[in-house]
């Protein structure tokens, strides 16, 4: 293996030509020969800098309408010769084959084209054949070439270039092909994406070019990272670095608080929801969130579905929390909050996430729909004798789009559009709705007339036998239990109501 080489030819093959007239520059003062082709060759030429087409080399045209300008022999050949093979040298002798040095490419803009049109002509052609080929053809022989996948590795070049004089050595080159393979592969997942769309073939292929290494992971000794672009879900205005749980948490409460329409507010904990309520006013929304448990909700993530005003900055700067998160802030509201040196302060940006959630499991990935049913009461299965009255229909529906974002096994009790009570990871259903009893009690709150939300169904009775005792009117469930008889029969005895949604929330 060759470790010192220097760099004496190159192949430019950009689309953007942004930042190469400095390369080209650079290139030029080292006395490295130029090859390039179509419309990079004619920038360059506009520049002034001297340059080799491609055509020359192969003394073929660009042909299908540019679609063909690279595949060749004497391309790739030029490429992929082993400088240290007796028949390589052979052959690139007897046919006449350019030696190259260095390959600078930048791809088609595919990923952008697609979030840019549904215009699939269009996309298509900007599916790269000839620089991922490059790519790849250099990269494979970095022993002896070095690779430039895209305009992102144009600083480290020049870097290289300057310090190094223009020689590069093998640990040099293994780096930049192993960001090449890097690129290139995430190239060709968007492409499979996008044909999979429709097409649904059972495979799993994410790719994440964008990272954040975190302080560390769930806990100290863990390390931890983000592959994904954090500036596309909020904006932080304030505060310390998000940790690993911090973004965890956030994802929580971005989902939950997608569930209601009027002014709202929740308070999370470590996934959970402590407190949420809907009120006319976003101030009185808080306030009945964080009265829900207030002793949960210190060192919470705050999220609301409404600007933050004065007064509503004011009654949040008495709570230590961690983060806030709302759609937007009044100056002055702001600069209240902004009081506490690490507070974190987010303002969240319109964002709609993938239907499909996936996370890593044994030696393999689970992937699943996300849970985005939210039941309405077209969905109601009217299973006792009494129905829920119009206020109760709307108290049981609020419940429910609490319920499933708790842990299961879970239990939601809430009351005018407030959560008041709520068990959650629980071994039983039971426990579960013994913990919600004992949280809304523990808060003064009284369970007359309140509501009940399961995540799943009662696998006997004694769930509703609990619930009666305690005051609530009304439960909500998906039902399926082989037993369901003798829960709907305790409600007929005892005048509650109760409804059968058929939908099964689960979280794990």
């Amino acid at each position: 293996m060759i470790d010192q080489i220097k760099i004496t030819s190159a192949l430019i093959s950009v689309y953007s030509k942004e930042g190469i007239e400095e390369i080209a520059k650079t290139l030029e003062a080292h006395n490295v020969h130029i090859y390039s082709t179509g419309g990079t060759f004619d920038f360059l030429k506009s520049k002034g800098i001297a340059a080799t087409s491609i055509e020359e080399v192969t003394t073929y045209p660009s042909i299908l309408g540019g679609r063909v300008k690279t595949l060749h022999p004497k391309v790739f050949g030029g490429i992929l010769w082993r400088r240290g093979s007796l028949s390589d040298v052979k052959d690139v002798e007897h046919y006449d084959i350019p030696s190259i040095d260095l390959v600078i490419v930048d791809l088609y803009p595919f990923e952008k084209t697609v979030a840019g049109t549904d215009n699939e002509e269009e996309i298509i052609e900007k599916i790269d054949i000839g620089g991922i080929s490059l790519i790849r053809a250099a990269a494979k022989n970095y022993r002896h070439v070095v690779v430039i996948p895209a305009a992102g590795f144009y600083k480290p070049l020049m870097k290289l270039l300057g310090e190094k004089n223009g020689f590069t050595n093998v640990e040099d080159r293994r780096y930049f092909a192993a960001q090449a393979f890097n690129i290139s592969s995430h190239y060709d997942t968007q492409i499979f994406n996008y044909f999979n769309r429709s097409e649904k073939i059972a495979a799993f292929k994410q790719s994440q070019m964008i990272s954040a290494t975190m302080r560390y992971g769930e806990n100290p000794h863990q390390k931890g990272s983000f592959f994904g672009s954090l500036p596309e879900n909020f904006e932080q205005l304030h505060g310390k670095e998000l940790s690993y749980n911090n973004i965890v948490d956030i994802d929580a409460a971005i989902n939950l608080i997608a569930e209601f329409h009027e002014p709202s507010v929740a308070i999370i904990k470590h996934t959970n929801p402590c407190g949420v309520a809907c009120r006319e006013t976003i101030k009185e929304a808080y306030l009945d969130a964080l009265a829900c448990d207030n002793l949960s909700a210190f060192g919470g993530i705050v999220v609301a579905n409404r600007r933050i005003d004065m007064e509503t900055a004011g009654e949040l700067n008495k709570l230590f929390f961690e983060i806030l998160l709302a759609p937007e802030y009044e100056k002055n509201a702001l600069e209240v909050l902004k009081s506490k040196k690490n507070r974190i302060i987010l303002r969240q940006n319109p964002l709609s996430f993938s239907s499909r959630q996936f996370k890593s499991i044994l030696n393999g990935v689970l992937e699943q729909d996300r849970d985005l049913k939210a039941e309405t009461e077209t969905d109601f299965q009217f299973v006792t004798k009494k129905r829920p009255s119009v206020a109760e229909t709307s108290e049981l529906l609020f419940a429910n789009k609490i319920v499933k974002h708790l842990k299961s096994n879970t239990i939601v009790i809430s009351k005018n559009r407030q959560l008041i009570g709520c068990g959650m990871g629980q071994t039983s259903r039971v426990d579960a709705m013994k913990q919600a009893i004992l949280k809304a009690k523990t808060f003064g709150f009284d369970l007359k007339g309140a509501v009940m939300a399961s995540d799943a169904f009662f696998p006997f009775a004694d769930s509703v036998e609990i619930a009666h005792g305690a005051g609530i009117a009304a439960v909500i469930q998906p039902g399926g239990s082989i037993r369901d008889a003798d829960s709907v029969k305790f409600c007929d005895e005892n005048d509650m109501a109760m409804v059968f949604t058929g939908i099964r929330h689960f979280k794990h």
